[in-house]
């Protein structure tokens, strides 16, 4: 293997020349061989347009060579186009703060601007990963600038998905509005519900759970690029701050400004924080609505079986036939990764001491897993089981006919205590409310038509 020699403040390195990242990164993978996970696509096309903005501004402030920062543009531009992702080769689980990676960035984008000059790889005296491709820039400034931009990107396809199941639990809704059913509290059966109101429910709750990841990731709009190192923008020009972000927010799309307060941005987390905790929430929605799906579809012989999930795949290796809810299953434990995920990065924030949070890369890595698990997984869980679940309504027809709830509806006429007689009896010999109402002469067939009208039942007479 043809080797180059480089130097850093700790002592020489013999790097392979074939490579674009440098000794730093080459130490960070001697020290953190932790999970084999690297960054995601997102993270690296964000730090890439951090260094893209950087390099842009310092041009214009007049601090940065034309030519080198011609290059290190290009070089950004062809790592946005997808050349030479496998050259970000930092564990996840690294330096505090992301140091590591910062520098394996800068390491990667001042080699290829040396090859675009004609130089060799290695020679940082004419573009220098340090010098040139982190001037004005730290770490503890860019590496949360780049969490904000990727959450943001990664955000996107999963809030139009998260929209799409809504509209295919709402098409339920819809398709299923008169077919009644008996409602359950305590898993005990309760008065009657429709299955378009269940539904209903289920597409209601996913769009608030969408709302409010739309209306916190706004948070992430404030930046921190510009405080490098500790919040007082040391090293940077005084124009650079606000050129590099104005350049980033042109490149991104998003309304990106300054944070109201650079000590506050390299200090806290809270905006990530907030994103995280709308991803659980999001996610304890859907173990929610995927275990109601689970009883729902129980059976087909023992159980609810109210409706039924479509069949994807055989559901047992011993026992010919059966067939499982795999799809809800599956999101189940989507679910439960994204509120592990949470957990792990909430205590990364608060985690922060003084002047910086160093656990930045913990929580870049988390949240980003959870947004991929569920845009991953979502559009799957959607066309396999939501838009090909269908309702026995005959069932459902009989669970209503037979449930001692309906009794409830006669308090107003007969009160509580005989309401609760005939309940039970019902419940006892296994006949209807109405039968054993009717039988005690208590009302007459015509008020009992009138009160178990099934728009009644439901609170939607007229």
């Amino acid at each position: 293997m043809e080797t180059r020699k480089e130097i850093d403040p700790l002592g020489e390195k013999l790097i392979s020349k074939d490579t674009y990242y440098g000794i730093q990164t080459a130490r960070a993978v001697e020290n953190f061989p932790v999970s084999g996970i690297k960054a995601p696509a997102e993270f690296i096309k964000a730090y890439v347009l951090v260094k893209k903005a950087a390099a842009l501004a310092n041009m214009q402030v007049g601090w940065l060579d034309q030519k080198i920062e011609k290059a290190i543009v290009q070089a950004c531009d062809e790592i946005l186009s997808g050349k030479f992702h496998d050259q970000f080769v930092v564990d996840v689980f690294q330096a505090g703060a992301g140091t590591s990676f910062n520098m394996n960035v800068n390491e990667v984008l001042a080699n290829r601007a040396l090859e675009i000059m004609g130089r060799p790889k290695g020679d940082y005296k004419t573009v220098s990963p340090n010098d040139h491709v982190n001037m004005a820039q730290s770490t503890n400034d860019t590496f949360p600038t780049a969490i904000h931009i990727a959450v943001l990107i990664a955000l996107q396809p999963l809030t139009n998905e998260l929209d799409r199941l809504a509209e295919a639990f709402e098409e339920l809704s819809k398709k299923h509005r008169d077919t009644m059913k008996s409602g359950r509290t305590h898993l005990q059966d309760a008065v009657p519900v429709t299955i378009g109101q269940e539904f209903g429910a289920y597409a209601s709750a996913i769009k608030h759970a969408c709302d409010q990841l739309r209306e916190r990731q706004k948070l992430l709009c404030e930046v921190a690029l510009g405080g490098t190192a500790t919040g007082t923008g040391v090293n940077a020009h005084p124009r650079y701050k606000h050129t590099a972000i104005a350049a980033l927010a042109d490149m991104t799309g998003f309304p990106l400004k300054p944070a109201s307060n650079t000590f506050e941005a390299l200090q806290s987390c809270r905006p990530a924080q907030a994103v995280s905790s709308a991803l659980k929430e999001l996610a304890l929605e859907l173990i929610r609505v995927a275990n109601d799906l689970r009883l729902l579809s129980s059976g087909p012989t023992t159980g609810l079986a109210e409706i039924a999930l479509p069949p994807v795949q055989p559901g047992s290796s011993i026992m010919p036939g059966k067939v499982n809810p795999v799809m809800a299953e599956c999101l189940d434990m989507v679910a439960f990764q994204v509120v592990g995920n949470d957990l792990a990065v909430s205590l990364a924030v608060q985690a922060g001491q003084l002047d910086l949070n160093v656990m930045t890369p913990v929580i870049m890595h988390n949240i980003l897993s959870s947004i991929k698990l569920l845009t991953n997984y979502l559009p799957v869980f959607r066309k396999k089981c939501v838009e090909g679940i269908t309702v026995d309504e005959k069932r459902c027809a009989d669970y209503v006919d037979k449930n001692p709830s309906l009794a409830t509806y006669l308090s107003p006429y007969i009160g509580y205590l005989e309401a609760s007689k005939i309940a039970k009896q019902a419940l006892k010999e296994g006949r209807s409310v109405k039968e054993i109402a009717l039988e005690k002469g208590l009302l007459t067939s015509e008020e009992l038509e009138k009160i178990f009208n099934p728009k009644r039942l439901i609170n939607q007479e007229e």
